[in-house]
């Protein structure tokens, strides 16, 4: 679907820029279902409708190349920050057309350098130009609007055939979204190192409406949150993901507690970090609320639902587990190789007898590898 140039006297278009770009995200998309959440090929449409039936979300992929997916959101996450640095840079004519060097877009997802990174890239751009968005989100009943992602993109390619740079057309919705009065908020760049679709999700919903909500932080009933979602599958497996997710409780700057009612399904509570406890104390995870009299306790097979069991490796590599993930929010700068420090982390628990599945073994970790130094 792209177009390819191949003019060297091109090339100079694309100049490197904003490597060390802060990082945006469009606020409108942040908290309803505009995206695939897995990275295997969905072609079901996403069908949204909000409670007081208000707002509709319709989403449908092209068969060819299924659902742009919140791995492709990465992208438009990148163009939005080039948008707000145009803007805060005082541009007065920013333009809807970006030209793009692929190397620093890679470098600024944390994402791998390589010809297999750029046809990815060129997969991502093509599920993004093709799903169909259809909403009234920003006008109510009055006018539902259709757009794509992108409207188009193409790519500047030097003599030997390699990419050396894209002009990205982002669709209208898209842009105007980003531009007008508080259209986008700022994200942790670790959100990047999230490896699990439904971690990058719920670490969005958590910038959305917990980034200002205070100590009380903003609680949301789980079959509200698996309406918004989005997600296949049936309610019961979000369910048990969701806790999973809880009880690793290592999104970056929001903690995460599941408050279980009895008779009732649980509220999800997303706190911002250093509006939580003192310094040094466990991350909440699961709260249990006090059985009202006369009323049944869950049942053991609920709580073998609502409580798995999260516990540090015995043994190997930790780069692609949710400790992975608390590693590169915490570790600091150069970091130290992690399987090295996972090494070190072990011997620290044994020392200190210590179980692998400590209840706040999260956190154990954490402060463990705020503490560490600098890779030399």
């Amino acid at each position: 679907m792209p177009q390819d140039y191949r003019e060297d006297g091109q090339v100079d278009l694309f100049l490197p820029q904003l490597t060390a770009l802060p990082l945006r995200d469009q606020r409108e998309t942040m908290e309803r279902p505009f995206f695939s959440l897995s990275k295997r090929k969905r072609l079901k449409p996403i069908d949204y409708v909000s409670p007081d039936r208000k707002v509709t979300v319709h989403v449908s992929a092209n068969s060819e190349y299924g659902l742009a997916t919140i791995y492709d959101l990465d992208i438009l996450i990148y163009c939005a920050s080039v948008l707000i640095e145009h803007k805060r840079r005082g541009a007065n004519d920013i333009p809807q057309t970006l030209n793009v060097v692929p190397y620093d877009m890679l470098r600024t997802l944390k994402r791998e350098v390589g010809g297999r990174a750029y046809d990815l890239l060129g997969n991502a751009l093509d599920r993004l130009q093709s799903t169909t968005v259809k909403t009234n989100i920003r006008s109510g009943d009055a006018v539902e609007t259709t757009f794509s992602w992108i409207d188009s993109y193409s790519q500047l390619k030097d003599r030997t055939g390699n990419v050396r740079g894209m002009r990205i057309t982002l669709a209208k919705w898209f842009y105007d979204g980003v531009l007008m009065e508080g259209g986008v908020l700022a994200i942790d760049p670790a959100y990047f190192s999230l490896t699990g679709g439904r971690e990058r999700w719920l670490y969005r919903v958590a910038r959305k409406h917990a980034g200002g909500a205070g100590t009380d932080g903003f609680a949301i009933s789980m079959p509200t949150l698996f309406e918004k979602s989005g997600a296949e599958g049936d309610y019961r497996r979000f369910k048990f993901e969701m806790t999973k997710i809880v009880r690793e409780n290592a999104l970056p700057g929001y903690a995460l507690e599941l408050e279980l009612r009895a008779e009732a399904e649980p509220f999800l509570r997303m706190v911002r970090r250093n509006l939580t406890s003192e310094p040094g104390a466990p991350s909440p995870a699961l709260v249990q609320t006090a059985p009202t009299p006369g009323r049944a306790t869950p049942s053991a097979q609920d709580k073998a639902i609502d409580e798995p069991p999260i516990a540090f490796p015995e043994y190997g590599h930790i780069a692609h587990s949710a400790f992975g993930a608390i590693a590169r929010a915490n570790l600091p700068e150069p970091q130290r190789d992690h399987g090295m420090v996972a090494d070190d982390f072990r011997s620290f628990l044994r020392q200190r007898e210590i179980a692998y599945d400590a209840r706040n073994i999260t956190q154990i970790f954490a402060t463990f590898c705020s503490k560490q130094r600098a890779a030399l």
